[in-house]
């Protein structure tokens, strides 16, 4: 019997015999996880060293935002200087950075400042890592199993999900905020000596000769394109909800539930769980002409499930199993929308930019997304010091505007890339 066309072939067999990417989804996942750790770990870590939701709130702030203002530069990086290199760069700045807050605060000599500090210049390579794995893949992947490398993308974030929070969270509760800090340095360094050796696909780009000038036109060109101009207000508006519950979960759970820090990974694996199979059944279709479908309907589901977060917070003696209960609910409803909403979003990204843009293009447009994250988390903070509930409705009123913007901006057919002026 013949084997299968390999134009046509859309297994995940036939994605896996792409030279190279093994190991880059290899390194890729295990830069997943360490990423997954410190999103819960920071948190813990800054709420057990000082007690401060507001400053849990603006670590995870300087953690992420910084990175994304320089977004434009970073993508006219990756497009001018290959992708390969500066993603190492990224884990091994996460692995001195995470190393250097856990030695510190072993010292007894981390101060509140020092700590945010860290964390900013720790994040202005961030989006190097973010960016240039997933502006790769449609450069190195054949265009008929794209929906399979979206898939194993999205699920890289599922498994994660999976393994990170309850790992750090158990490392939190057994050793303390500082030795889970390390071991996820170590699993950063782990991600760079995975990417070593890999080459740099050739590509063609276009460049002005100037890396401000291309970070300027990448940021216009973003703009101009309708789709990632859509998703850019969509998306964040839902990371919005995002990083509000990443400090809203930590204090229900400790604080008005009175369970171990274990107890956070565990909701959050949660999502994992109930996302994997989502994203491995609609990584099966053909997205061509659904992906509006695909981004719109999934966050219908997410505002209700971010209201499952009210009882616990509102309620004062509420049975701690109930409580986790509302909160394991809203988990795996996230989890089940995710598995379509990612992957139609990576997909209807990467038809919808011109390929000599990938970088810059894929790089402000993350950027554009993510931007709402740390801006929930800090909000949150400041609102948690006060109410637990005014730091959830926000997060409600987020996911429908969410809604409504991807269902309004987010064109429903094809638009022509847009053009840096």
């Amino acid at each position: 019997m013949s084997g299968a066309d390999p134009s046509t072939d859309r297994s995940y067999r036939a994605l896996l015999s792409v030279p190279w990417l093994s190991r880059i989804l290899l390194a890729m996942i295990v830069a997943r996880i360490a990423q997954s750790m410190v999103a819960i770990a920071i948190v813990l870590f800054t709420l057990g060293q000082f007690g401060s939701p507001t400053l849990a709130g603006v670590v995870t702030l300087a953690l992420t935002l910084p990175g994304l203002l320089v977004s434009p530069i970073a993508g006219a990086l990756l497009d001018r200087h290959g992708r390969m290199r500066l993603v190492q760069l990224d884990y091994v700045v996460a692995l001195v950075a995470l190393s250097l807050i856990a030695i510190l605060s072993l010292a007894g000599i981390l101060e509140p400042w020092l700590l945010i500090l860290i964390a900013t210049v720790s994040s202005l390579t961030a989006i190097l890592s973010q960016t240039g794995l997933r502006s790769l893949f449609p450069v190195i992947v054949p265009e008929h199993l794209w929906e399979r490398v979206n898939a194993i993308d999205s699920n890289g974030y599922v498994i994660a999900t999976i393994i990170g929070p309850p790992f750090a969270a158990g490392l939190v509760a057994i050793v303390g905020g500082p030795v889970a800090l390390l071991v996820t340095a170590v699993a950063f360094g782990i991600a760079a000596l995975a990417m070593t050796g890999i080459p740099d696909p050739e590509t063609d780009i276009v460049s002005s000769g100037s890396i401000l000038r291309d970070a300027l036109d990448g940021l216009r060109y973003a703009w101009h394109n309708p789709t990632l101009r859509g998703l850019g207000f969509s998306i964040s508006a839902l990371n919005l909800a995002g990083g509000m519950t990443t400090i809203v979960v930590p204090l229900l759970v400790i604080e008005r539930l009175g369970l171990s820090e274990a107890v956070v990974g565990v909701v959050f694996a949660l999502s994992g769980v109930a996302g994997m199979a989502s994203a491995l059944a609609f990584g099966r279709i053909d997205t061509r002409g659904r992906e509006w479908p695909l981004l719109v309907y999934p966050m219908l589901a997410v505002a209700p499930a971010v209201a499952l977060l009210l009882p616990p917070a509102i309620v004062d003696g509420l049975d701690p199993a109930i409580g986790v209960a509302f909160l394991a609910g809203w988990s795996i409803v996230v989890g089940i929308a995710n598995g379509p909403l990612d992957i139609a979003l990576f997909t209807i990204r990467q038809r919808r930019t011109d390929p000599a843009w990938t970088g810059r293009a894929f790089a402000v447009s993350m950027a554009m997304n993510f931007v709402g994250f740390p801006i929930g988390a800090a909000i949150a903070g400041v609102l948690a010091a006060t109410s637990l509930t005014w730091a959830i409705v926000p997060g409600i009123f987020a996911c429908l505007a969410a809604v409504a913007f991807a269902a309004f901006l987010v064109p429903r057919q094809d638009d022509a890339p847009g053009s840096a002026p």
